[in-house]
């Protein structure tokens, strides 16, 4: 990394005074506190706020990581900022970065580095905040990040196993911006720069706020108005819980969308409707900023930060995902719509990887949320401007969808002409029911066929990361994903494919243990079903109810937040375990287990399948035995 040390130090957002004085500011404008480490990439969302705030001409500081248990000299570092504070727990929820599924602390801090835990407390976003008031209680602070968006209305916590009021209310902050911040993020810097106090700011789209109960509530920019039931309603009535989600979710997914309020004790919670989702030249905007693609030097000796290690020679290509999956938080925090980058801007960060000190030829991924979503939208978009459906292919591919991977393929290919490049890889997950034939219509021109000889000849590091998530169609439509028919149907086009080529690029598909309306069975038919296709499950995805999603609302309630009937879930630590146990087939410490629980659920046919006859102790070799099916964070 010597060559990183050459730029100077100004080239970074200041990290410590010592910074700030070398730029000669006697001030700070705005400071930024983060649960991560300082990465100036536009992967990590303080370099992205940050250098938009510059851009707009503030002098912007970053605490990353403070120390919440001493004597907070870390949150006095650059005293108080002329405007604001913005805090943001980091790229993760801190509380799904620090547990797993059976709430076990993890050993390790992807954002951190070396990869070290503990640079960060619990409910992050809470905890800084409190400090910052209790330190400099008349400056404002503003929240935002993925922590912040998806409680920024009465939530379960998982981890605490109880509803949780908007992390307004607990963090006593003066403002949340939700989703992907730089359109409302420029407004409130306009409006500050004008002298406007966050307390006079209330008709900018896509922030929440608290209101005072006790005066009336003015109605701005034509929007209607939707109440939700209240906090103390949801703390009594879980049926009222899931009710509210529905018009969440909803609300968040449309064009023109109405205001959301919430009665919480003596307040009101106000969320403003959506930004329409970015075009080609706002997002490229935030793309194009200069970055140094780089960690802040000051951490190079205390080891490689893995998350950064995993995206530094990738190009994220787009925002949004409209699968609208059940368990997933992207389209809750991104938008169900696509916000796709211009061929011009992807092409030039690929230009300023081939500069990485260490680059060596191999992008790791041409990518997004979806790796195949790229420049697809409504082909009508007066007919998007009134959808309300919270998945543009569940139960159906909507017929005013343009799922043409033509601009995709394209793209692919001018990245491979660039001599530098040795190979472009795609690391990031395919949705592959959009290459299916049989459930997506729309390939009269061969553009399913053409991007995937594209894909599997050119474009995957050995093997190609898909998610199924299940086999069972009941559970399948609970998780609002295709049936399991549609994987089969497309494997069988990608081995052939494969073949033709002489490839040997195993496909990776991903499961869920445990989600909602999963039973016993369904997870042992699961283990058959893949065990027929010649797949070997070493690493599963137990499900995690986290905040804004339907299968939380699911786990917490017990019924569907859209039919508020009832929906099975499994929910003990035991009945998680059973689900889990069913993976591991091959393994000769579960036979005696799985054949025991079989015998009992009178399934001697999923027996057979599994273990073969009472007598067979060595079911055949799996074609591939590995395979890895731990899903990101979402």
């Amino acid at each position: 990394m010597e060559r990183m040390m050459e730029r100077p130090l100004t080239d970074w957002l200041p990290l410590t005074k010592q910074e700030v004085e070398k730029r000669g500011w006697d001030e700070v404008d705005i400071v930024l506190v983060s649960g991560d480490a300082y990465v100036d990439h536009p992967a990590f969302g303080t370099a992205v706020i940050g250098r938009i705030m510059e851009s707009e001409g503030f002098r912007v500081a970053i605490i990353a990581q403070p120390n919440w248990k001493d004597d907070l000299r870390d949150f006095k570092k650059f005293g108080k900022p002329k405007y604001f504070f913005g805090v943001t727990a980091g790229c993760m929820d801190s509380m799904v970065n620090h547990y797993t599924a059976n709430k076990r602390l993890r050993s390790n801090d992807s954002y951190t580095p070396g990869g070290e835990a503990g640079f960060r407390p619990d409910y992050a976003t809470i905890v800084y905040t409190k400090i910052l008031k209790q330190l400099f209680p008349d400056v404002p602070v503003l929240l935002g990040g993925i922590e912040a968006s998806l409680r920024r209305v009465t939530h379960y916590d998982y981890w605490q196993d109880k509803l949780m009021p908007s992390i307004l209310v607990d963090a006593g902050a003066d403002m949340l911006v939700y989703g992907m911040g730089e359109q409302p993020l420029r407004e409130i810097l306009k409006l500050v720069l004008k002298g406007v106090p966050f307390s006079s700011m209330r008709n900018i789209n896509q922030v929440s706020f608290l209101h005072d109960g006790r005066t009336e509530l003015r109605d701005y920019n034509n929007w209607n108005t939707v109440a939700l039931a209240s906090h103390e309603e949801c703390l009594d009535d879980k049926i009222k819980y899931a009710a509210n989600f529905k018009i969440v979710e909803v609300e968040s997914n449309k064009w023109q969308a109405n205001r959301i309020t919430q009665n919480v004790g003596d307040q009101v919670l106000v969320i403003n409707p959506p930004f329409k989702t970015m075009d080609e030249a706002e997002i490229d905007k935030s793309f194009d900023l200069p970055y140094t693609r780089l960690p802040h030097p000051k951490y190079k000796k205390r080891g490689p930060i893995p998350a950064y290690e995993m995206i530094k020679f990738s190009v994220n290509m787009h925002r949004g995902c409209f699968g609208g999956c059940s368990f997933c938080t992207i389209s809750a925090h991104q938008g169900k719509f696509i916000a796709s980058r211009s061929e011009k801007s992807v092409l030039k960060e690929v230009d300023e990887i081939t500069k990485h000190p260490e680059f060596k030829g191999y992008i790791s991924d041409l990518g997004g949320p979806s790796a195949n979503m790229y420049q697809m939208k409504g082909k009508d978009e007066s007919i998007c401007a009134r959808c309300q459906s919270p998945s543009c292919i569940h139960p159906v591919i909507c017929s005013n969808l343009d799922t043409s991977h033509k601009p995709l393929t394209e793209l692919y290919r001018k990245v491979d002409a660039d001599p530098r490049i040795k190979k472009a890889f795609v690391g990031s997950g395919v949705r592959y029911d959009l290459l299916v034939d049989d459930f997506n219509k729309n390939n009269q021109d061969g553009n399913h066929d053409e991007y995937m000889e594209q894909l599997i000849t050119r474009h995957v590091s050995g093997r190609l990361k898909v998610a199924p998530e299940h086999t069972s169609d009941d559970t399948l439509r609970i998780m609002r994903k295709p049936s399991f028919k549609y994987f089969k149907t497309f494997k069988k086009k990608y081995d052939e494919i494969s073949e033709k080529h002489n490839l040997k690029q195993p496909l990776i598909p991903y499961f869920i243990s445990s989600h909602p309306g999963c039973e016993e069975q369904d997870m042992a038919n699961l283990a058959a079903e893949t065990k027929d296709l010649g797949f070997q499950l070493e690493q599963v995805q137990d499900f995690t109810p986290t905040p804004m999603t339907v299968a939380e609302v699911i786990y917490y309630s017990g019924v569907h937040p859209y039919t508020l009937k009832p929906v099975k879930t499994a929910k003990t630590r035991e009945e998680k375990k059973t689900q889990n146990n069913y993976f591991f087939w091959y393994k000769p410490e579960y036979k005696n287990w799985i054949r025991d629980r079989l015998t009992k659920l009178n399934r001697p046919d999923l027996l057979e399948r599994l273990l073969g006859s009472q007598k067979q102790s060595n079911p055949g070799k799996p074609k591939f035995s590995r395979n890895f099916s731990g899903k990101k964070k979402r």
